[in-house]
């Protein structure tokens, strides 16, 4: 099975974090986000990857090859026009089963029965307000309509980034469609447009739940994702040079990591190579060769190489 992960995006619901780091790359307990999904990608049997890759792209092919033995590529989306385009960057005239994830998505959900079942099948979430996301219509336990972002939701099951597509080459047609004609929501070309062709062309389409899904887009999402992740999954910490400190769990740091006469946690992340002194720290992520001296840090994100001083 070959998965797509798009990562292409700018990520500006997160600057300035990004203007250094792709998003992918940004951490959330104690791991970056993309290690979180590849993880999953990994368990779920997939045997090929295509990370599609623009702004800072390099770091996440370092990242990935350094960490992972699988096989990887990384298509370049020159322009970024939409998820659609993106997909299509990814995709090969020969592919067939197909696992489509969001860079920016974790999920807590076992997709195996969906794999095993080799029937295209969209991963949905119950919101009380749709209007910014791609909703599902569905009938008879089938999808029937596919909508972006409508401004009168049929339903309230939002998409929330995972699609199984049986046959991805005809997926690369559907596509291939759509920008031809120019078909566009505010300017981008939309998956959507080409599954709904899909439904249109008689595939047949199916829902699986997903309860556990997790926004790392904004700053506010990526804590939330950070604290779940902390709760419900076991996270790997280097011991860090502790000294006359407290860690209050959970806390992940990483390698090389040094704590002076400061309390770090609950739910903090801390980067390799960092080194705090005469603070408190709480609720927070902070990157890679930080330095944090004399400061009361509480729901805060601070990226790599940044001196913080109280």
């Amino acid at each position: 099975m070959k998965v797509i992960i798009p990562a292409a995006g700018l990520g500006s619901r997160l600057r300035p974090h990004t203007y250094t780091t792709p998003k992918a790359l940004l951490p959330v307990a104690g791991k970056p986000i993309i290690g979180h999904i590849m993880d999953q990608v990994v368990g779920w049997g997939g045997d090929k990857v295509s990370i599609i890759i623009s702004h800072l792209g390099d770091q996440i092919e370092r990242y990935i090859r350094n960490n992972y033995d699988i096989e990887v590529d990384f298509p370049v989306q020159e322009n970024v026009l939409g998820l659609g385009h993106a997909v299509l960057t990814g995709l090969e005239p020969d592919d067939k089963e197909l696992l489509i994830i969001l860079g920016d998505t974790i999920l807590d959900t076992d997709l195996t029965p969906v794999i095993e079942r080799k029937i295209t099948t969209i991963g949905v979430k119950e919101v009380a307000d749709p209007r910014k996301m791609g909703v599902v219509v569905v009938e008879d336990g089938r999808v029937t309509r596919l909508i972006e972002k409508p401004q009168d939701p049929p339903s309230n099951l939002a998409i929330v980034g995972v699609y199984y597509i049986r046959d991805g080459s005809l997926l690369g047609k559907a596509i291939g469609q759509i920008i031809e004609k120019d078909v566009t929501v505010k300017g981008e070309f939309q998956i959507t447009d080409a599954l709904q062709l899909l439904i249109d062309w008689g595939e047949p389409f199916e829902i699986i739940p997903i309860e556990g899904w997790y926004d790392c887009g904004r700053p506010e999402t990526l804590l939330e994702t950070n604290r779940y992740l902390f709760d419900h999954r076991s996270i790997k910490s280097s011991a860090p040079d502790l000294k006359d400190g407290m860690l209050i769990e959970p806390v992940a740091v990483g390698e090389g990591a040094s704590i002076e006469r400061s309390i770090i946690g609950p739910y903090v992340s801390i980067g390799k190579d960092t080194v705090i002194r005469d603070s408190i720290v709480r609720n927070s992520i902070i990157g890679n060769r930080v330095k944090i001296d004399n400061s009361l840090l509480e729901d805060t994100i601070i990226s790599d190489r940044v001196d913080v001083k109280g």
